[in-house]
Formats: structure tokens, C-alpha cells, sequence
């Protein structure tokens, strides 16, 4: 692991999260996309090589609004960045961490990874790399 790249947000409603995260952090987002597949739309800001991304649902059924429904707004993830995703997956399997999923790309053109959250004290992991 290299770093906190970022950390992910659950937001109902992502203009009012921007208003109040351009004026928490005094800038701009530097980037809003669609992630299709994970149904959710996301807007990054950055702040001292960290990312804070907000994530909005698109649909009842993506995990975002799942998790909004059920705990709420507020943090959803962190993430860790890393050189190599597979290598990186193998060595927290052998560790006994448990991945959703697999690999996929994600926001930001990077590929991910998240690991349950009932090995890690409740907190959703995700590994990312960029795309090269």
C-alpha cells in the first residue's frame, strides 16, 4: 500500500455535497463522472495528494443507495493505492481480508478492488491502481 488515495462519501444529493465540500475545502472539484458500473455519478476534490470523492446513487438498486438507505450519508471507503492490484489482492486473500467482487474499473481511470468490511472493524477497503 502507497497511500490514502481517497475517501469515499455516500451523498444524497451531489450539488448540495459540492456547495458544502467547495466551500469546506475552498476549491473546486477537479473532475464529476459516471461510474456505470457501480450506478453512481462521483465528483472529486483534492486536497494535499488526497482525494475526497462524493458519491450519489443513480438507481435504488446501486450499493451506494443501499448504504444510504441503511446508515445513511457519510463515509463509505477508503482507499489505498497500489502499484500492482493483483499482486496486492493475492497478498490481503492470503492475510484472510475478503474481496467483493472482482477487479474492475472504477472512477478516476483506475482499476478496483474493495474488501469486506466485517474483517477490517467495519470499514469498506478498496485498492485501486491507475490505468496506464
Amino acid at each position: 500500500m502507497k497511500k490514502i488515495d481517497h475517501i469515499g462519501i455516500a451523498v444524497k444529493n451531489l450539488t448540495e455535497a459540492e456547495n458544502t465540500y467547495r466551500a469546506l475545502l475552498n476549491t473546486n472539484p477537479f473532475k464529476q463522472e459516471i461510474v456505470d458500473s457501480e450506478k453512481v455519478a462521483v465528483s472529486f476534490f483534492e486536497i494535499s495528494n488526497t482525494k475526497i470523492e462524493l458519491l450519489q446513487a443513480l438507481t435504488p438498486e446501486s450499493p451506494i443507495a443501499k448504504f444510504i438507505q441503511k446508515k445513511g450519508e457519510g463515509i463509505h471507503h477508503i482507499a489505498f493505492e497500489v502499484d500492482d492490484l493483483t499482486l496486492e489482492t493475492e497478498r490481503l486473500i492470503q492475510e484472510g481480508f475478503i474481496p467483493i467482487g472482482e477487479p474492475k474499473k472504477g472512477a478516476d481511470n483506475q482499476w478496483v478492488l474493495f474488501f469486506h468490511p466485517k474483517n477490517t472493524h467495519g470499514v469498506l477497503i478498496e485498492i485501486c491502481q491507475n490505468i496506464k
